[in-house]
């Protein structure tokens, strides 16, 4: 039984994680407590709907516009996490400007009228560099990280009492008139603890106890941690995506947390149909909140796949019916009345009679997104001889720093170079005195923990190779050619980030670690060069030269741009792209490193990273359980091409755009994608439920209304200017593919042209009294494709 589908009496609250995105009154309580029902808001239980939004992977500028979109799909609340290695970089040097402003982030929810969920962890996972931990924190003696460790625990509690105070300092919690209505501590301990043995119950009662010594006035929560101890709060996070839990993804608990795609947004557009999608469930949940925190459901089960659940007083109703069978649609009869409930799916009924919402039928307009390329700008009067307005300084191969040293045996990076750096050198020079041994295709053998190597003998490049997601070591034979005499090696190894989660996933180590041997030399013998003595550097020259600002050093304008060339620096000024659409880089001709706008780092870039050939599909159906090779897209294509560039970043004329190019690419073949909205779709049968906004309690008519098909320009001053496509019966396909089914309405485009072309928005209602019956006895659909200016 999906765990989303079961409705059981728990005494944890439920939250509730999928792809997406309500708003509380503008004021604020002051007294926040808990059942094991609901959060109690002054007295009053109360169902949340959460969505995470992560102030330090988007700018300030762009906080108030997300914020508000997070609030029109439905949200009451945004959570985050805290990161500690943004804020603490260095052991007692803070950091909160700029993306680190946490205060002012947490101002900018409640000035849009939302509460907040503070998880200060300190750990987060989060996909982030060490999961949130500051890489000096591993370097103190003694300390072994999550479990009953004294110096561990010292530093957890004084980070943690820093951004309370600091909270507390601005009266940003609910106790005090802010929005601050929860806090986390520690965060998903629940799948790891069993690997701590004997000290992990020691420790979490003691994360429990130091974070409830600080008063802050509003419960402590634990997430995935069914053994917090009181006060508490278990919250269960039940991994239901759309794709994990395909359409049926509904919990009827009392709390909601929603996690949209952030990355969809910071392009700046909403993602379509899943936004407007999961609106319409977070209303839907709305109009059942008097009866869901009125009392503990009623759960039946009419046969192995159909469940009932039932929230019923004297004087409210709401229901959830679900069908688990993947595969097969079902009748059901509930309560006198017969439901017809999609293979997979959930039907929500506010008044225990009406379907307001089913998770499989799709009400919200889709769209299809476009990226419009267009050539790199350069500034006028940087277009210099061949250089095509670029310029370039190589980056030295091997050692070039003044702090470079020498150790017997090879390192670990991550130890070394305490994350100052992705760039780790070793170094070895070694001599050859028999001819027969120089000249021979010799083979280097290298070791490494990851995450990447590159191989250059002799000051030239001989190989590399990279681990993968599911195996960062990388061990490679790179065939090489050695000189009588003296060669060089030198080894270029690079993490791609941190490790960020599992059991003791501080201690995972990184780097060449060996054996390191030459193969092949004569007679066959093998040299075994990792105990001897090599010479390390941390980072790069241009690294510490300040390179990426663009401002220093010499750059080389003046001869033959290099390309598809290893360790090159390249640096161009541009002219940003004219208007408001989101702008991204696409590295297409690039090979592997990062780059800079304007000092600002846009990320590690990797377009020859690509996906495998083997496993992708053109149709997929996301009914039933997700797995990790379900429904794969794009196989052979790169992972990533497109960066996307924040626009309050850019300028509009005289931008730097900075390059660092590890293995080789061309920077000619860079070109500027801004994001535009090409279609606007919708897709609605006559078994759809009516629109949300036309339920009224107070009244039958809109719980009886038919389906309505809508369409929305996604910017303002827009209007629809034409209709692509449009056809009432059984029309088939997606948006910007839809195809005219066995029957179709002579009269379906006319009537939409009619009732759209002109307008911002129009409604159609999806009926034969619209259309005409086309084919009598079949459920028809109307499916439109429309195009804004």
């Amino acid at each position: 039984m999906v765990a989303a589908m079961s409705v059981k009496k728990v005494d944890q609250f439920i939250f509730l994680w999928f792809l997406a995105i309500y708003a509380p009154a503008a004021t604020f309580c002051a007294n926040v407590t808990y059942d094991h029902r609901a959060l109690i808001i002054d007295g009053n239980r109360r169902v949340l709907i959460s969505g995470s939004i992560h102030y330090p992977r988007s700018t300030p500028e762009m906080w108030p516009d997300l914020i508000q979109r997070s609030k029109d799909g439905g949200v009451d609340v945004i959570e985050t996490y805290v990161f500690w290695n943004l804020h603490e970089p260095i052991r007692g040097q803070y950091n909160f400007e700029g993306r680190g402003d946490l205060v002012k982030f947490v101002k900018e929810v409640a000035a849009a009228g939302l509460y907040v969920h503070l998880r200060i962890g300190p750990y987060v996972c989060a996909e982030w560099n060490y999961g949130g931990f500051p890489i000096w924190l591993h370097f103190i003696p003694g300390i072994k990280f999550r479990t009953d460790n004294e110096p561990f625990k010292a530093e957890m509690k004084r980070f943690t009492a820093k951004i309370v105070n600091m909270m507390k300092q601005e009266s940003l919690y609910a106790s005090q008139g802010g929005p601050i209505i929860l806090s986390q501590i520690e965060n998903e301990y629940g799948d790891v603890d069993w690997a701590y043995g004997p000290a992990a119950k020691p420790y979490i009662k003691w994360a429990a106890s130091m974070a409830t010594s600080l008063d802050t006035g509003v419960p402590w929560v634990m997430c995935m941690q069914a053994d917090a101890p009181n006060p508490i709060v278990s919250l269960l996070w039940w991994s239901c995506t759309l794709q994990t839990c395909g359409r049926s993804c509904i919990c009827c608990g009392k709390i909601l947390s929603t996690w949209w795609n952030f990355y969809e947004l910071l392009y700046g557009i909403i993602r379509q149909p899943k936004w407007g999608h999961l609106k319409d469930l977070h209303d839907s949940i709305k109009l059942c909140e008097e009866a869901l925190i009125a009392t503990d459901p009623a759960v039946t089960s009419l046969d192995p796949n159909i469940e009932v659940a039932v929230y019923k007083t004297d004087n409210v109703c709401a229901a959830f019916l679900a069908n688990i069978n993947t595969t097969i649609d079902v009748t059901v009869n509930f309560s006198s009345n017969s439901y017809r409930l999609p293979a997979w799916s959930v039907s929500i009924l506010p008044d225990c009679k009406n379907v307001v919402f089913n998770t499989a039928k799709i009400n919200s307009a889709s769209t299809v997104s476009i990226f419009r390329t267009e050539s790199l700008k350069q500034e006028v009067g940087s277009l210099e001889n061949d250089s095509l307005g670029w310029s370039w300084i190589s980056e030295p191969i091997g050692i070039s720093k003044n702090d470079s040293f020498s150790k017997f045996g090879l390192l670990e990076q991550i130890n070394t170079t305490a994350d100052r750096s992705d760039y780790f050198w070793y170094s070895l020079s070694i001599n050859l005195e028999d001819d027969d041994d120089s000249g021979s295709q010799t083979v280097l053998h290298i070791e490494s923990l990851g995450h990447a190597l590159y191989a250059f003998i002799n000051g030239k490049l001989a190989g590399g190779g990279t681990g993968n997601n599911t195996n960062a070591t990388v061990n490679v034979d790179i065939p090489v050619t050695l000189v009588t005499g003296k060669n060089t090696i030198d080894l270029l190894s690079l993490t791609v980030g941190l490790q960020n989660f599992g059991a003791f996933f501080d201690t995972w180590g990184a780097g060449i670690t060996g054996p390191v041997t030459l193969k092949g030399l004569k007679n066959g013998s093998t040299i075994d060069l990792s105990s001897q003595q090599w010479t390390y550097q941390v980072g790069l020259l241009g690294e510490d030269l300040g390179l990426s600002s663009g401002n220093a050093g010499k750059w080389n304008s003046q001869s033959t741009l290099p390309k598809n060339q290893s360790l090159t620096w390249y640096k161009t000024n541009f002219v940003a792209p004219s208007g408001n659409d989101p702008v991204a880089i696409d590295f297409t001709g690039m090979g592997k490193g990062e780059a800079w706008v304007n000092g600002q780092s846009i990320g590690r870039y990797w377009p020859t990273y690509v996906s495998p050939n083997s496993g992708c599909t053109n149709s997929c159906d996301y009914r039933g359980y997700y797995y990790q090779s379900k429904c794969l897209r794009n196989c052979g294509k790169p992972s990533q091409t497109l960066y996307h560039v924040p626009r309050s970043w850019l300028k509009s004329d005289n931008n730097t755009l900075v390059l660092f190019e590890e293995s080789g690419g061309d920077p000619t073949k860079i070109s500027f994608a801004t994001k535009q909205i090409g279609s606007v779709c919708s897709y609605i049968s006559e078994s759809h439920p009516p629109p949300l906004d036309l339920w009224n309690s107070d009244t039958e008519s809109g719980r009886k209304a038919g389906p309505v098909l809508s369409l929305d320009c996604p910017y303002p001053n827009q209007v629809i200017s034409s209709i692509k496509f449009a056809s009432f019966g059984t029309p088939y396909g997606t948006c910007g593919n839809f195809n005219h089914g066995s029957c179709s309405s002579n009269s379906a485009l006319y009537i939409v042209q009619k009732a759209c072309i002109g307008s911002s928005s129009c409604n159609i209602n999806v009926s034969v009294n619209t259309f005409g019956d086309p084919c009598k006895g079949v459920t028809k659909s109307l499916a439109v494709e429309a195009s804004c200016m």
